[in-house]
């Protein structure tokens, strides 16, 4: 018994412990020098006049003692954090998490850090946490898919941001252009008869693109019947979001040959509902997703979409908030961003 008790506590003692750290004012009293001094040295601050044996004297005190520098202190003082907040609605969906890595990628070859704050699209969050993100220190703010309701005291991009506020650069899609690639691509296969999936009311992106496509299927002389229009009010980011509507569109019994989708995760539901129904994808009924995520290239049938560079946009909104930041260059309002039409295999000739 004893024993055992005794090798625990041999254990125990053996157990490594957390080096314990100093701080520059304990460091230079150690050293006996001015804390000025040993600052100078240890931030490599140029044209100062101080012998190299100090400067190998401070150098090796700083590292046995393990001098941590107070990087907050010294932030606040210079007023450069190299922190940038991100808000987004949520980290689960494709669309998102591509923008977010391409925003990461940008930022960390500048040499900064980031905090994410995800909100659910809730207005209250969102202004919680902008004010908690420029509270603690944040020098410029990216918002993905996030309405903003009026400026913000630091430099901020949107993405997605459809608003002209203050100080804020919007990062784009040309949804215009990516309206005709669309149906001008169904048209040609000969779809008539198309079905259409409305975006969520807190969706960004929603408005534009609807508009956009509402003003191509008029110079087509498209007629966009309102028993073919569904709307999706869920906010997820699984493909259980297109399925439901389109049971409910598959239950009028009105018949349509093709099915312009929100995005590839309701695209994704969509062909999941039609199959369940036994109808085939592209053979009876063509579907056109929007935003090329990863996933779109590995269903079955293969997702015909459109493309929007995802992380090419969150490298261009980072750059963007930088030079905001450093005013390199004046800042712009707006960027748009082309889109591109990925064919794949969901999409085919008109059934006759």
């Amino acid at each position: 018994m004893s024993d055992f008790a005794g090798d625990t506590k041999a254990k125990e003692t053996a157990k490594p412990r957390a080096r314990q750290t100093s701080s520059l004012k304990q460091l230079a009293e150690h050293l006996g020098l001015n804390p000025a001094t040993v600052s100078v040295v240890l931030n490599d601050v140029p044209g100062r006049s101080i012998p190299q044996a100090t400067r190998d004297r401070i150098k090796a005190a700083a590292k046995a003692m393990n001098y941590q520098p107070n990087l907050l202190a010294r932030s606040l003082r210079n007023r450069r954090t190299l922190t940038i907040g991100i808000l987004v609605p949520e980290l689960g969906d494709g669309y998102h998490t591509q923008v977010m890595s391409g925003i990461g990628d940008q930022l960390i070859q500048a040499g900064y850090f980031y905090f994410t704050a995800h909100h659910r699209h809730k207005r209250s969050l969102i202004e919680d946490y902008t004010r908690m993100l420029v509270g603690r220190g944040a020098q410029g703010l990216i918002a993905i898919d996030t309405q903003l309701e009026h400026p913000v005291s630091i430099p901020v991009v949107a993405v997605a941001g459809h608003r002209h506020i203050e100080g804020v650069t919007n990062v784009l899609l040309d949804h215009a252009r990516a309206a005709e690639l669309a149906l001008n691509h169904l048209y040609g296969l000969g779809h008539r008869r198309i079905a259409f999936m409305r975006g969520q009311p807190f969706s960004s992106d929603s408005n534009e693109r609807w508009k956009s496509l509402v003003a191509v299927a008029e110079r087509l002389k498209l007629e966009i019947k309102p028993e073919l229009v569904v709307s999706l009010d869920r906010d997820m980011s699984s493909p259980e979001l297109g399925y439901p509507v389109v049971q409910e569109l598959l239950g009028t019994k009105e018949p349509f040959t093709a099915i312009v989708a929100f995005n590839d995760i309701s695209a994704i539901g969509t062909i999941r509902a039609l199959r369940d129904f036994n109808l085939r994808v592209p053979e009876d009924v063509s579907v056109i997703g929007f935003d090329d995520i990863k996933a779109a290239a590995y269903t079955l049938p293969r997702l015909t979409t459109i493309n929007q560079p995802l992380e090419e946009i969150g490298r261009v909104a980072t750059q963007s908030l930088l030079n905001r930041i450093h005013n390199t260059v004046p800042p712009r309002d707006e960027i748009t961003v082309e889109p591109e039409l990925i064919i794949r295999e969901s999409t085919g000739p008109a059934k006759s």
